[in-house]
């Protein structure tokens, strides 16, 4: 069977069978005007006003034009421009590095910084969970900071956002593959360990994984000079090795030797900085070491020790816990009298020591960044503290660290998340209750003085607590 096409007078024969083959109706072939889904890689693509590779960015905002395309890249003007913040929707659009810190446009984070130059668009919890790099900035949903640090994203507060970091990102008590949202990350592929089967590609099956050690068919008893060196819960009840009392206790003669000669308990062991036993505790803050161990070793460790007033003053972390002289919590607890003479002196958190400019306790922080002072219960203090803090309307909006934290107006928690609305509003104009945000979003103000009145303002677009906004043709929708 044959048909014609419609896609010109004269058309073209096309074979009945071979579309059906392709799971289309014979003789319901419409040729399209252009391709459905195509490429954004070339000159006329990248300046016809189509998003023609269906990724949602249009011509110049597709990375793709930026990298193919002679349209897009950065425009060098002959005579240099003049030197300014690039910090504004037309200033970020123009293709200008206009301060000449060697990014431009969408490239510069004074522009990703304002929501308005739409260079950032996974800002919503719809964006933010369609597993599309929305903004193509090679971060995917939750790990692209407009998720994970959106203001209005409410997804990413339940996610572990990388199940391979070590750490609980969402919270909920369980890191990384132990969380349920790692379930088919990479790295946390389940390993079955009686199938047969190398599950995760790594090139060892069933018990011969490590990560099978201790798992049904592959649990065995941890009393074998084998099994109780091997660093595998053998036997799944929770200790590993030595410290586990079938090895280090009770264990035949030969594993006790075995176990013995990894004991942290000499000299030379309680001072090569290295955790021997595998316990988690290195040299002297091992109890191995500071307090059952031989008398010499004991002794030794209490030399060693942070918790003389030369020890506390000579500017030496003295016992290795990262932590020097009073800000030691063996020395800023001590009972010594000289001691805590000492660490008094030094304390900073008189109003003399707070306005300074010298970090006099030594711990890093200088004056109201340290919480010595801006935590003070000397009111001279507190004040002073919350004289320069970053807490006003016009000092979050000066451009100005005012507070010295290295954090400037709305990047310092104490602006952006201010208890007080009226200091929020310099970073957020629809900030404060449902009520107070309809209010500022349609009283003609530009209450955050960002150059946007209500809803043209990017944060009173997309609150959801702003009713007075309409919900299509928002800003950088």
């Amino acid at each position: 069977m044959t048909c014609r096409d419609s896609g010109g007078a004269g058309g073209t024969l096309l074979v009945g069978m071979a579309l059906v083959g392709l799971g289309l109706a014979s003789c319901d072939y419409k040729k399209p005007f252009a391709p459905v889904t195509g490429y954004e890689t070339n000159t006329v693509a990248c300046s016809d006003g189509i998003d023609n590779d269906d990724d949602d960015l249009v011509d110049c905002e597709d990375p793709d034009c930026f990298y193919t395309s002679s349209l897009c890249g950065e425009y060098v003007p002959l005579l240099p421009p003049r030197r300014e913040r690039e910090n504004s929707v037309e200033l970020c659009h123009d293709g200008i590095d206009n301060d000449d810190d060697g990014s431009f446009d969408c490239g510069d984070r004074d522009c990703q910084a304002i929501p308005e130059t739409c260079c950032t668009r996974e800002f919503t919890n719809e964006a933010c969970t369609d597993h599309l790099d929305n903004d193509g900035n090679s971060f995917v949903d939750c790990a692209d900071f407009g998720c994970s640090r959106g203001i209005y994203v409410t997804v990413c507060q339940d996610q572990e956002i990388d199940c391979e970091d070590g750490f609980d990102n969402d919270g909920d008590g369980k890191t990384d593959c132990a969380d349920d949202e790692c379930e088919g990350a990479p790295g946390c592929i389940e390993t079955v360990c009686d199938d047969g089967i190398d599950n995760e590609g790594d090139g060892k099956t069933d018990c011969a994984d490590p990560d099978c050690g201790g798992i049904g068919a592959c649990q065995k008893p941890e009393n074998t000079v084998e099994t109780c060196t091997d660093g595998i819960d053998n036997d799944d009840n929770g200790f590993t090795d030595c410290n586990d009392f079938s090895c280090g206790r009770d264990g035949p003669p030969d594993v006790l030797a075995a176990c013995a000669a990894r004991d942290e308990n000499t000299l030379e062991k309680c001072f090569n900085k290295i955790d021997d036993d595998g316990d988690g505790f290195t040299d002297c803050n091992d109890n191995s070491c500071k307090v059952t161990g031989p008398a010499d070793v004991v002794a030794a460790c209490k030399a060693a020790a942070e918790t003389t007033l030369v020890q506390c003053s000579n500017g030496k972390d003295d016992d290795g816990n990262g932590y020097t002289d009073c800000s030691d919590r063996s020395c800023s607890l001590s009972t010594d009298p000289d001691v805590i003479a000492h660490c008094t002196e030094v304390a900073e958190n008189t109003l003399e020591k707070c306005s300074d400019k010298k970090d006099n306790d030594g711990n890093g922080f200088i004056d109201c960044a340290d919480f010595s002072c801006s935590r003070s219960t000397d009111q001279a203090v507190v004040a002073k503290c919350a004289e320069e803090s970053e807490a006003t309307f016009a000092k979050c909006s000066d451009g100005i660290d005012n507070d010295g934290n290295s954090f400037i107006d709305c990047a310092d928690f104490s602006c952006s998340q201010a208890a007080d609305v009226a200091v929020r509003r310099a970073c957020q104009e629809s900030a404060g209750s449902e009520a107070e945000a309809n209010e500022a979003c349609s009283n003609g103000d530009d209450d955050d003085a960002d150059g946007f009145v209500d809803c043209e303002d990017w944060d009173c677009s997309w609150n959801p607590l702003v009713t007075v906004c309409p919900d299509v043709g928002r800003v950088c929708e």
